[in-house]
């Protein structure tokens, strides 16, 4: 079991890793390619803190999905969420679960770890390690 194990952490951590970035980069496409068009995106201003963090979601997402500069990524994005959740949850309740804020904390969370963790042994940097 043990091997089994050590043979896959680092392959689910990559997973992990891609499907963070993939769902993550949802959020940046709606907001800025309206591609899934959402009403709440469609006049959203550019350089507005939305357009902002949709800029970050968007290129982060794809940065975190082909781990390239995953540490210093995830940890950027990790204060992103973190700071999306206190300005935009946290002041409708205290509990997650009542501001909505489940999925911001979630993915601080997540980020954080992959800012420790890495990328995995499915990443660009992976690949510029063996250099």
């Amino acid at each position: 079991m043990d091997n089994l194990c050590a043979t896959w952490a680092p392959r689910l951590l990559s997973i992990l890793r891609i499907m963070s970035g993939l769902l993550f980069m949802q959020h940046g496409t709606a907001k800025l390619l309206g591609i899934p068009q959402m009403a709440m995106f469609a006049k959203l201003q550019p350089y507005s803190l939305s357009w902002v963090a949709g800029v970050l979601e968007l290129v982060g997402g794809a940065l975190l999905v082909i781990g390239l500069f995953t540490r210093p990524v995830a940890f950027v994005l990790s204060g992103l969420m973190a700071f999306a959740y206190f300005i935009a949850h946290a002041p409708r309740g205290f509990y997650p679960i009542v501001n909505a804020g489940e999925l911001a904390a979630l993915y601080c969370f997540v980020f954080l770890y992959l800012a420790a963790a890495g990328g995995g042994a499915w990443s660009v940097d992976a690949l510029r390690r063996k250099d």
